[in-house]
């Protein structure tokens, strides 16, 4: 099983003593992150208040720059082809069926998303995002899969509380580096709204970063979490979460959880939120 570094889950990238360490390991990198940091910087300027709008700028930027690349697929395509298999690989390890009907929060370009509709029943995949520019490259994803009879659904949202979709109708609900990329008050609406839609022994499945020193963010895009944390918020909507363990043995740099209601039983491969080491809060 891979095991995460202790170092990686106790470090603070907010902190200037961990920059200034991480840029004298990797002085190719101080650069683009000066770019980064100072472009966010404005965006943040142009639309305070908004974490949405300010988002909805930076996967605008960064999809003009590469589609791939913002959808953390980096530059390569064989890396965005990976990704997108082993998201599919879990969930149909975990049960997925065609006749399952799924909603995929943060589809971006379709990177796991061309699978799973190719894979589910015309008509049973619907895919949200923020960002009206990376659903235009979610189009052309489609169109270059021949996946058009499927039928997906292809829709920009403006927040998370998920109101235009139907109560109980989706069997699986998936949302792969969204969390990542959300400060507390974005889940938390996801998570007040996510219970209406999920059908009664549907599952809802997410990634995050993890971290079991303190809950820190960098430049206001990536937002490191304990799982304690989370497990916590969708209690408070009456959900339950736990950390899904095998996961972690896949080569990926982020966590999973799995949301379910409180009726549903112990998701395969699941882990007791007590089994997995954790910080106060």
């Amino acid at each position: 099983m891979q095991q995460t570094p202790a170092s990686r889950l106790s470090a603070n990238r907010s902190r200037l003593a961990h920059q200034v360490r991480y840029a004298l390991r990797h002085p190719e990198r101080v650069v683009p992150h000066l770019r980064r940091a100072g472009r966010d910087g404005w965006l943040r300027l142009r639309h305070r208040g908004s974490h949405v709008a300010y988002y909805r700028a930076v996967m605008a930027s960064d999809t003009a720059r590469s589609p791939e690349a913002a959808v953390g697929g980096g530059p390569s395509r064989d890396r965005w082809l990976a990704i997108g298999q082993m998201q599919y690989d879990y969930l149909v390890g975990h049960g997925l069926k065609p006749r399952d009907r799924m909603l995929e929060i943060g589809c971006g370009n379709l990177r796991a998303g061309w699978r799973f509709i190719e894979y589910l029943e015309p008509g049973h995949y619907y895919g949200i995002d923020i960002s009206p520019d990376i659903l235009m490259e979610a189009k052309k994803t489609l169109v270059a899969y021949g996946l058009q009879a499927k039928l997906p659904y292809l829709t920009p949202v403006a927040d998370l509380k998920l109101d235009f979709l139907p109560d109980g109708w989706f069997t699986v609900v998936h949302a792969h580096s969204v969390f990542s990329h959300s400060p507390p008050q974005v889940i938390d609406e996801c998570l007040a709204h996510v219970g209406r839609v999920l059908a009664p022994g549907g599952f809802f499945d997410f990634t995050f970063d993890r971290t079991e020193g303190a809950e820190h963010q960098v430049l206001r895009e990536d937002f490191y979490y304990r799982t304690g944390t989370l497990v916590r918020l969708a209690a408070k909507h009456g959900l339950d979460a736990r950390f899904m363990d095998d996961w972690e043995r896949l080569p990926h740099g982020q966590s999973k959880i799995r949301v379910t209601h409180p009726a549903a039983g112990p998701a395969p491969g699941a882990a007791a939120v007590d089994d997995v080491p954790l910080a106060e809060t």
